[in-house]
C-alpha cells in the first residue's frame, strides 16, 4: 500500500491586534514562529512542514533559520484560508494537510504525530481537531469545544460552554491548534465566505460547521498555549527554558 503523504503548514501574519509582530517575537534567541516550525519538524508523521506567511519580513526570517517559507496574500480573513493558498501554490498532491498555529511555540511534536496517527485511520473523517481538557475558568482566549457522545464537535466558543448552573463540570475542553484537514475539506472551507456565527465569535472553525464539514474531536493530554497577549509571552519564554524539545532543536 502506498504511504499516505501529510504536509503540515504554519500559518503566521504580522498584523494581530492584541501583540503586533508577535510571530516575530524572540523566545529565548529564536523568533516565535521558528520555535514551532522546528517543533513541527520534529513530528515523525510530517513530510513536510511549510510556514504561510504575509510578508517578507517573515520570508527572510525563515532563510535566515533555514526554514521553508510560502508568501500569501494579505487578504486573508484567517490561518485556514492563509494555509489553503499555500497549499494550491505547492502544485503538489497530499492526503492530509495539517494547519499548525503559528503562535504555538510549546506546540508537542507528539500531539502533531497523535492528531495524524488518528486522522490517517479515519480518513472518511473531515477534519480532526485535538482537545486538551482545562479547569473551569473565564478566559476568552481560550476556545472552548462541546462534543456529542461520539466526539462529533457541536459548537466552539470564547464563552464558558458548557454552562455550569447546576454542577461543576470537570470535563471543559479547550480546542488545541493543530487541525488536520482532507484536501478536500480544505478546499470546501477556503471557498466558502465568511459566515455569521465565525465574525460572532471570530473562531474560523464554526463556518466549517455551518457549512455542513463534519469535525471529529480527540482529547490528548498534556498542556500547550497559544501566544495572545504580553503575559502569555512572559509565560513561553520562562517555560521554553526547561523545555526538553527546545533542548533539542535550539542550536
Amino acid at each position: 500500500m502506498k504511504k499516505k503523504k501529510v504536509l503540515g503548514l504554519i500559518p503566521s501574519r504580522l498584523g494581530s491586534k492584541r501583540l503586533p509582530q508577535k510571530g516575530l517575537l524572540l523566545i529565548n534567541d529564536l523568533p516565535l514562529v521558528v520555535h514551532t516550525y522546528r517543533r513541527s519538524k520534529l513530528s515523525k508523521m510530517l513530510d513536510d512542514v511549510i510556514i504561510c506567511c504575509d510578508d517578507m519580513k517573515t520570508i527572510n526570517i525563515a532563510k535566515k533559520f533555514n526554514a521553508k517559507a510560502i508568501l500569501t496574500s494579505k487578504k486573508h480573513k484567517n490561518g485556514t484560508e492563509r494555509i489553503h493558498e499555500g497549499y494550491k501554490k505547492l502544485k503538489k498532491k497530499y492526503d492530509l494537510i495539517v494547519d499548525i498555529q503559528g503562535d504555538e511555540p510549546l506546540i508537542s511534536p507528539k500531539h502533531i504525530d497523535e492528531v495524524v496517527k488518528y486522522h490517517l485511520k479515519n480518513l472518511k473523517s473531515e477534519i480532526i481537531l485535538p482537545t486538551l481538557k482545562i479547569n473551569p475558568l473565564v478566559n476568552q482566549n481560550l476556545i472552548k469545544v462541546i462534543t456529542d457522545l461520539d466526539n462529533n464537535v457541536l459548537y466552539l466558543s470564547r464563552a464558558q460552554i458548557p454552562f455550569e448552573f447546576k454542577n461543576i463540570n470537570k470535563d471543559i475542553k479547550k480546542h488545541l491548534s493543530i487541525i488536520s484537514f482532507t484536501p478536500n475539506a480544505l478546499k470546501k472551507f477556503a471557498s466558502h465566505n465568511q459566515t455569521a456565527l465565525e465574525k460572532i465569535e471570530d473562531i474560523e472553525l464554526l463556518r466549517a460547521l455551518e457549512i455542513g464539514i463534519k469535525i471529529k474531536s480527540i482529547s490528548l493530554k498534556g498542556d500547550s498555549f497559544s501566544i495572545d497577549v504580553k503575559s502569555d509571552y512572559y509565560k513561553a519564554k520562562k517555560r521554553m527554558l526547561t523545555d526538553k524539545y527546545f533542548k533539542i532543536y535550539k542550536n
